[in-house]
């Protein structure tokens, strides 16, 4: 069994690489979509919505409800490829560790 200070120096390296992974997950982009490209969401694989594009043919007051519709569903599609990406990210960045059996990341 290593001796304490090893132990304290290997955590201080797991919270700096999780501080330096979380980090890089904001620039990562991924894109949800809706109804077919009509209503596309960009988010960060942090969860940032960066952008919201909505066509024309949705501009329509009778098409409200379907627009909120297709606002949610990309929103939700957005956000499942940013929690993918960021399990990616994660996961790359622990495959390198040697932790005890049963340690789990985040603290």
């Amino acid at each position: 069994m290593k001796n304490l200070d090893d132990i304290l120096n290997m955590a201080k390296n797991v919270q700096d690489e999780l501080t330096k992974a979380q980090a890089n997950l904001d620039a990562i982009e991924v894109e949800g979509v809706s109804g077919g490209g009509l209503v596309k969401i960009k988010a960060s694989a942090k969860g940032r919505i960066i952008a919201v594009a909505i066509d024309d043919s949705l501009m329509n007051p009778s098409e409200k409800q379907m627009l909120e519709d297709l606002i949610a569903a990309a929103l939700n599609d957005a956000r499942g490829k940013a929690d993918a990406a960021s399990g990616t990210e994660m996961g790359k960045m622990t495959a390198g560790l040697q932790l005890p059996p049963g340690f789990k990341l985040p603290f």
